[in-house]
């Protein structure tokens, strides 16, 4: 399957480009391979956040309460270690 690639335009303060120009040519690559990178890194990391987000609030709870929130002296009772 041949993955389609979509032209964009972006502008940037003087700095922050000269950053991007400096590490592609660091990581021997160019701008827009750079930046399609950081962008992809950065939208795995969202999606893989926004899963376990529906997974977590998926879960049953796996405390049997009334529906309050335990106080804080309610959760750290260890009656074992009396």
């Amino acid at each position: 399957m041949k993955i389609q690639r979509r032209n964009i335009t972006i502008t940037l303060e003087e700095a922050v480009a000269r950053w991007a120009r400096i590490e592609a040519a660091r990581k021997d690559t160019s701008v827009s391979r750079l930046l399609a990178g950081i962008l992809k890194e950065r939208m795995m990391e969202e999606d893989a956040y926004q899963s376990a987000m529906r997974r977590a609030l998926a879960r049953k709870p796996f405390l049997k309460t009334d529906g309050r929130y335990m106080s804080r002296e309610e959760v750290h009772d260890r009656p074992g270690l009396r």
